[in-house]
């Protein structure tokens, strides 16, 4: 490979790994690389986010909606160290996502230089499995082979150190010699399946259970056939953590839908009524929200040996493939005939989707967020690509979106940071430029970087087949979601210091780049302005203003969150009369007719704008 440069080959290698797209920012520590990619042609194609941080967020939304590794470079010092918060929720929510970091020279190494940092230190947590710095060329393509297969293999984050120097050096490969490390490419499939003995104790259970619910993850979503089937044969109600919200289709009756504190009534009473609980690709965190530990005999089927076992003191753990371990238990399942306790579940999802519109029609100053979502429920393309930022945005996307068909969803499951719900959809659009995306994001998160990645998105759009990329702005003027943890978690009032944030003109920010978009402040405005959104030729900002007295309340609010936000009342909050209407008005639909008088179990913990891990 004469006259090839290092620079030259990680680019030929990346190719040979299928990578389309490097989302990235440029910086003197990739110089190596940033040349290699003029003389390749901008193959992979560089795609130059606005800040590295929002790279890494697109290579994990890449990597969530294609299926394949996401790949994110910046340049050393402060581009590295800007990867991490997105790199972190790659790792945190099980997405395969390889970083390319620049380094200063090796002659420059221990020598306080300018932007020297100690990247294996510094990317010892975040990539764990592997993280390797290149110092001679040989040490390529195993470095590379190898990030590669631990990603995918591990569904993790995997970093490549690549010193300045050393992208410049003449490429050669390793040789037949002692101390080298050829490589091969390629990963190959498999799916591990458990021991039959287990599968049969695990049958075991189940046939004995009367009321059986299942709990499903992102790690059940190439098995929707054989959870479809399953659910039928045991007559179960099927819940979901968020990061599976699309693993299955919200229109079947028996889907009670989210789980945990932005979960749904039917969901809780699933978990709160069950005898039986099989967990399938999940590793949601949240104990109080599942049966009392001495409530249900569970199952529970993962393919991590390492995140099996951890929530619930389980009967049997299965660690295989979803789909090959439910192809092989189903045949050794009895079909429940008595079909009560599915046809209450089914009873309790249809009210709740009743209470849900009727939260949605609560009226509210100027417009209620719940009804924004709603609204766009029934208005969903069929292929659609959905995000949601953290925040509250992530409750009225849990509680009011039914995914169907094609439709796919996602957001920060278990690092529930703020800031990825835009570059997610750039990343979806990169992955599949022939689908609509959309991001529900909050104005804090819009503010944060959502409002400067609309600047990519308007640089990239003519690429796309299908130029759709709507994002909704819930404009409320408030750190929504930290605002209502204070109240019903602490007891304490708003904190208008922290929590109020300024009114920007997102619909006229995005006209200016030349973008389209457009204000809404009334009900009746609602529903055009997502049907223009839906036409539009470009990229769509809806600037919704929205209510921040809108409670999201949880499905099973207690008599002490009760009891905290009315302390907060008392204490004097700004909101507190708006608060008290809104969240009165919310509440009492669930206590129309058709509803039951239940008693509650104690209040949850507190927690974040989103909770899902898997």
């Amino acid at each position: 490979m004469a006259g090839t440069k290092v620079a030259d080959y990680i680019l030929q290698r990346l190719r040979e790994w299928d990578v389309d797209h490097v989302f990235a920012y440029a910086g003197d520590g990739i110089n190596g690389l940033l040349a290699a990619w003029g003389r390749a042609d901008n193959k992979p194609k560089f795609v130059q986010a606005r800040h590295e941080e929002m790279s890494a967020f697109q290579a994990v939304g890449y990597a969530k909606f294609s299926g394949k590794v996401g790949v994110c470079a910046a340049t050393s010092g402060p581009g590295a160290i800007h990867l991490l918060n997105g790199l972190y929720d790659a790792k945190l929510d099980h997405v395969p996502v390889v970083a390319l970091v620049g380094q200063t020279n090796r002659s420059a190494m221990g020598g306080s230089y300018q932007q020297e940092v100690d990247l294996a230190s510094l990317y010892k947590d975040v990539a764990s499995d592997f993280c390797e710095t290149a110092t001679v060329p040989e040490q390529l393509p195993n470095l590379i082979d190898r990030a590669f297969r631990t990603a995918y293999a591990k569904r993790t984050v995997t970093a490549i150190i690549l010193p300045g120097d050393v992208q410049e050096l003449d490429y050669s490969p390793p040789t037949h010699a002692f101390k080298m490390v050829p490589s091969s490419l390629g990963l190959g499939r498999y799916a591990p399946v458990p021991a039959d003995e287990d599968i049969q104790r695990a049958a075991d259970v189940l046939n004995a259970g009367e009321k059986v619910a299942v709990l499903i993850g992102q790690g059940a979503r190439g098995a929707r056939e054989e959870v479809e089937r399953l659910a039928d044969v045991l007559g179960a109600g099927v819940a979901k953590a968020l990061l599976g919200k699309d693993a299955l289709p919200d229109d079947l009756p028996y889907v009670t839908g989210s789980i945990g504190l932005l979960g749904t009534r039917p969901s809780y009473e699933l978990m709160r009524e069950c005898d039986t609980l099989l967990m399938i690709g999940t590793s949601f965190p949240y104990t109080q929200f599942m049966p009392e530990l001495d409530q249900a005999r569970a199952v529970q089927i993962d393919i991590d040996p390492h995140m099996i076992g951890l929530r619930y003191p389980n009967e049997v753990n299965l660690v295989g493939d979803a789909r090959e371990t439910l192809r092989r238990l189903l045949p050794k399942l009895h079909r429940k005939q008595d079909r009560t306790w599915r046809e209450q579940v089914e009873k309790n999802v249809a009210r709740w989707w009743e209470v849900m519109q009727r939260r949605a029609a609560v009226s509210a100053d100027p417009v209620n967020p719940e009804y924004v979502v709603h609204a766009l429920d029934g208005k969903l393309p069929d292929d659609v690509i959905l995000a949601a930022d953290s925040g509250s945005a992530a409750n009225w996307y849990a509680r009011h979106l039914r995914l169907r068909g094609r439709m796919r969803g996602s957001l920060s499951g278990t690092l529930a940071t703020m800031g990825p719900g835009v570059p997610y959809a750039i990343g979806a659009k990169f992955a599949h430029p022939d689908r609509p995306a959309i991001a529900l994001v909050g104005d804090g998160a819009m503010q944060m970087n959502g409002m400067m990645e609309m600047v990519t998105a308007a640089k990239y759009y003519r690429e796309w087949s299908d130029p759709r990329l709507i994002v909704a702005v819930l404009n409320n003027g408030d750190l929504n979601q930290v605002t209502w943890e204070m109240r019903a978690m602490s007891g304490a009032p708003q904190f208008e210091e922290s929590q109020h944030i300024p009114d920007l003109p997102y619909a006229d920010i995005a006209q200016r780049i030349g973008l389209d978009g457009v204000r809404v402040e009334k009900p009746k405005q609602v529903e055009a302005a997502w049907d223009r959104a839906l036409a539009a030729d470009r990229p769509f900002v809806i600037d919704f203003r929205t209510d921040p007295a809108v409670p999201p309340i949880p499905p099973h609010a207690s008599l002490d969150q009760i009891e905290a936000a009315a302390a907060a009342v008392l204490k004097g909050d700004s909101d507190r009369g708006s608060m008290v209407k809104q969240g009165l008005k919310a509440k009492v639909q669930e206590m129309l007719p058709g509803s039951r008088r239940r008693d509650d179990r104690p209040g949850a913990g507190r927690h974040d704008s989103t909770e899902e891990s898997k």
